[in-house]
């Protein structure tokens, strides 16, 4: 019987080593795959922050670019001030030359008014106004 508690003893043992052997084995094949796992995604992740500070980089260049730059009117922004200054040269123009003085009239003698009679559109003169016609010279 020591025999053969020996022989089995023996078997569970080989057994046993074969079945942690297998099993150190598969761990190693998993241990591999996940390093090769976690190596591809340090790769794409190192890749990943090198775009990151690229985009970076290019994105502050450009907003130095756009504080350097003059700013670019509008076609709208443009026409206003094009309006804004023929309107100033046109005041300007009109500020140096003297200012034209009207041509005087001459009023008309005004009647006394009528005392009331009867008929007071007829006592009563029109007054005509004589409006002088323009000429070449006044303008």
């Amino acid at each position: 019987m020591k025999s053969a508690t020996k022989k089995l003893s023996s078997e569970i043992a080989e057994t046993l080593v074969v079945k942690l052997d297998s099993v150190s084995a598969d761990s190693k094949k998993i241990k591999k795959s996940i390093e090769k796992a976690a190596a591809k995604l340090a790769k794409k992740v190192s890749k990943f922050v090198k775009d990151e500070e690229k985009r970076k980089i290019k994105e502050a260049k450009s907003a130095e670019k756009k504080a350097k730059a003059p700013k670019k009117e509008s076609k709208k922004e443009k026409k206003q001030a094009e309006k804004n200054d023929k309107l100033a040269s046109l005041v300007a123009s009109a500020a140096s030359k003297p200012a034209a003085t009207p041509p005087v009239k001459t009023a008309a003698p005004k009647s006394a008014p009528a005392k009331t009679t009867s008929k007071p559109a007829a006592a009563a003169p029109k007054a005509i106004v004589e409006t002088p016609a323009t000429t070449e010279e006044s303008k």
